[in-house]
């Protein structure tokens, strides 16, 4: 099994075996339900598509409640396919933490990173500014400053880095470390951070 879906539950610190403080990262894993198994024969490739957190069932549309139901499981918010799975899998089987992961490993958490807004470029892609507070440069402190390049070639090129909206996009962290698995609360705690706000969905892959 790959990976599973989680739930950004916030950030803590713990202190390792050579005393040192490290900053960790507590995601609720669970329950994990498989809610449709894809085979080469039916599909053209073989992956299971996992369901995560309790839905509503009056939030749920008609198509998707008999999704669900065939499944034999109660609506899902949240749904992932995992591709290239090896073993045998069955509808409405329930995914363990502990069978999954094991402590000491290293795993990659992909997320959406928190979304920013319109932001200048000073603070989007750390540009220094403009020249300095002196010599009449009252409103050049943030700017980005001359984005031409003359009469050759007469135009901006394309990705120039400029204002725009920052974050809000997908963002995978890799090799971050299973410190300890908590199987009877469905929690996994990892070194380091990862993207998202709390209470964000993210996906932990081997």
């Amino acid at each position: 099994m790959p990976g599973l879906i989680g739930k950004k539950v916030g950030m803590t610190s713990i202190f390792d075996e050579n005393g040192k403080n490290v900053a960790c990262t507590l995601i609720q894993t669970g329950p994990n339900v498989i809610t449709q198994v894809r085979t080469e024969e039916t599909d053209g490739y073989n992956a299971i598509q996992v369901g995560f957190d309790e839905r509503k069932e009056k939030r749920t549309p008609a198509a998707l409640k008999g999704h669900f139901a065939k499944a034999g499981t109660t609506p899902k918010k949240k749904l992932v396919e995992f591709r290239n799975v090896e073993g045998e899998f069955t509808l409405g089987q329930e995914l363990k933490l502990e069978e999954v992961f094991e402590e000491g490993e290293f795993v990659d958490v992909a997320g959406t990173s928190k979304g920013k807004g319109f932001q200048g470029v000073v603070k989007r892609h750390g540009f220094g500014g403009v020249g300095q507070a002196t010599h009449g440069q009252h409103n050049r402190l943030r700017a980005p400053g001359a984005i031409g390049a003359c009469s050759t070639p007469s135009r901006v090129f394309k990705g120039l880095r400029m204002a725009g909206r920052m974050g809000g996009k997908r963002v995978t962290v890799q090799n971050l470390r299973v410190i300890k698995l908590y199987a009877e609360e469905n929690l996994i705690l990892l070194s380091g951070a990862i993207p998202g706000a709390r209470n964000s969905y993210v996906i932990i892959e081997k």
